[in-house]
């Protein structure tokens, strides 16, 4: 596989920008609100279904329409409103400009809807970074939101694309993402620049065998992008 020949799958929050300074925690309050609006659940019982669905399906959506009949086009444009988003966004000259020096192609994806992601990638400087972008409302098998880590969609992914898993480079800060797309043959990088724990909140003294690299930058990525 020759330099130019990789492509680069990257994650969009706490991977190119700080989301949990703020925008996860506004998300997450948006969206135990709408559980509470249109499913008549009280607060701390939405609380804990929404963290219960995202641990076993990678994303709120999943449980939500399998478990409830929620229809994803409703449940994203209500919860991903966020009013003022943009003012807590900041972006990086040294990000975008790692990006433009790393070799190979450079898609987006994330868990994320499409309105959200692009709203993100303009406030920190990063529209027009990526060849494409492949958010939530492209992760569906059968009329089902199958959203990372789900093994399927990722191979659907990538026949979609024509990619072969060895050309893959899977950049995350999300381990249970990486552990999937590993062992469908991908490389792997786990993103510590602002999430430094596993989502179990374990804060982990070594690398997993599944993450290829570890890196707290996309400038240190940059500065070596071959492994």
């Amino acid at each position: 596989m020759t330099r130019h020949s990789r492509v680069w799958l990257f994650d969009l929050d706490d991977t190119l920008h700080n989301a949990s300074h703020r925008a996860f925690r506004e998300l997450n309050a948006s969206m135990s609100a709408y559980m509470v609006t249109y499913l008549g659940l009280t607060e701390e019982d939405a609380a804990t279904l929404r963290n219960r669905y995202w641990q076993r399906y990678g994303a709120t959506l999943t449980g939500l329409q399998r478990h409830h009949g929620v229809k994803p086009a409703h449940f994203l444009h209500e919860t991903h409103k966020l009013p003022g988003l943009e003012a807590h966004l900041h972006g990086h000259a040294h990000d975008l400009a790692a990006l433009r020096r790393l070799p190979g192609r450079k898609l987006l994806m994330t868990n994320a809807p499409r309105a959200y992601a692009e709203r993100v990638l303009a406030a920190i400087g990063l529209t027009g970074v990526f060849e494409q972008l492949i958010c939530v409302e492209d992760m569906q098998l059968f009329g089902h939101s199958r959203p990372k880590p789900d093994a399927r969609m990722f191979r659907v992914v990538m026949a979609r694309l024509k990619l072969r898993p060895e050309q893959c480079v899977l950049v995350e800060d999300t381990l249970i993402h990486q552990k999937t797309a590993r062992g469908l043959g991908m490389k792997t990088v786990w993103m510590q620049r602002w999430a430094r724990l596993a989502a179990d909140g374990r804060r982990l003294q070594h690398r997993p065998v599944y993450v290829s690299r570890r890196v707290r930058s996309l400038a240190a990525l940059a500065r070596s992008p071959h492994f």
